[in-house]
């Protein structure tokens, strides 16, 4: 047995999800004395009114060593850090999405190796993303779903003082497009950005003609909030982006929708 002070106060809604095994296992990597801690949080019974209280949990099935990061499941997608262990996994999903991809992308810098061909820059790549999610700047997740590595959404920017905030950026294969897995992604994202990070607004910002990546934020019902111009260089061009935003308001006043949408396993 293990006690763990909860992340917030859901309510009922909360428990079912975590009571249906839908579940974040965290490393606690924020808190240096608590590093190769990990837990698959799986709630007993629950009373709303003991939201003050601590509560234990059972040391479940699975141990998540801090030093990994947080892995999250959705209702199919599983979303972790990317390991040096993926390149072969990571190498063949983007060379075959090459032409899927590259429109919708900053260039590589002059000069700078090519992490799909080259496996130590895929390394220092993954290296790069551990070091970021040590200093809490940024989170990067591939998203697998049925063991397969079908993409990557990232938490990019994080911004903490008076703005917390941040942005989330994504990419699906796209023998897998179409199936709402990238929403599912985006959904399980923004529950950590809110829930564990305590951030107050998340933007995504998405070029007007990428019809695909705008499908992902209708149909969660991302606030728009406009286009910003030439707001960033994709693939050598400054391009305009139309700006999609959500708050942890928005998230609180929605988040049981978001639950029962994209996260909890289909009741029986």
């Amino acid at each position: 047995m293990i006690e763990v002070r909860p992340f917030g106060t859901l309510g009922s809604f909360r428990n079912e999800w975590l009571n249906a095994r839908l579940h974040f296992s965290f490393g606690h990597y924020r808190d240096p004395a608590r590093m190769g801690f990990g837990v698959w949080f799986r709630m007993g019974d629950y009373d709303q009114g003991m939201s003050s209280q601590r509560w234990r949990f059972p040391l479940a099935d699975r141990l998540v060593a801090g030093a990994m990061g947080p892995v999250m499941h959705g209702k199919r997608v599983t979303m972790r850090p990317l390991r040096h262990s993926d390149f072969l996994a990571w190498q063949e999903v983007r060379r075959r999405n090459a032409s899927w991809l590259e429109p919708w992308e900053p260039q590589r810098p002059p000069g700078a190796p090519n992490a799909v061909e080259v496996r130590r820059a895929f390394e220092a790549r993954c290296d790069m993303r551990d070091r970021d999610r040590s200093s809490g700047s940024a989170y990067g997740f591939g998203v697998f779903f049925e063991d397969r590595l079908v993409g990557e959404c990232n938490v990019n920017n994080v911004q903490r003082g008076a703005m917390q905030a941040g942005t989330i950026g994504y990419w699906i294969d796209q023998a897998w497009a179409g199936r709402s897995l990238t929403s599912e992604a985006v959904v399980c994202t923004l529950c950590f950005c809110f829930e564990e990070l305590g951030l107050h607004r998340i933007e995504i910002a998405i070029i007007p003609r990428n019809a695909r990546s705008l499908r992902v934020v209708e149909k969660l019902g991302i606030r728009n909030e406009g286009i910003a111009l030439r707001f960033l260089e994709i693939n050598g061009v400054w391009e305009d982006h139309v700006r999609f935003a959500i708050t942890s308001e928005e998230w609180q006043q929605r988040h049981t929708e978001f639950f029962e949408t994209w996260l909890l396993p289909p009741k029986e």
